[in-house]
């Protein structure tokens, strides 16, 4: 995170997406969209999530079920649990 925060102009204006990490985590996702065709950008960019996230799924060894356990915070759960 402290990373993200240092150099987050670099990153955002590199127009790479990228994985935002805390202690090791993922806690979000960067995918920047152009405004030239903004169609056809969100099209490209959740392409480029849906790469990211099996990349994340290989390296993790997680499945698809665990995968979103991991990422989506539960409703009724305090942070930490």
């Amino acid at each position: 995170m402290r990373e993200f925060r240092d150099h987050a102009s670099s990153y955002l204006s590199s127009g790479e997406p990228l994985a935002v990490r805390r202690h090791g985590r993922v806690i979000g996702f960067y995918f920047p969209v152009k405004q030239k065709n903004d169609t056809e950008e969100l099209r490209a960019a959740l392409r480029d999530l849906s790469e990211s996230l099996a990349e994340l799924r290989r390296e993790s060894g997680l499945s698809e079920e665990e995968l979103v356990r991991e990422l989506v915070p539960r409703e009724h759960e305090s942070p930490g649990s």
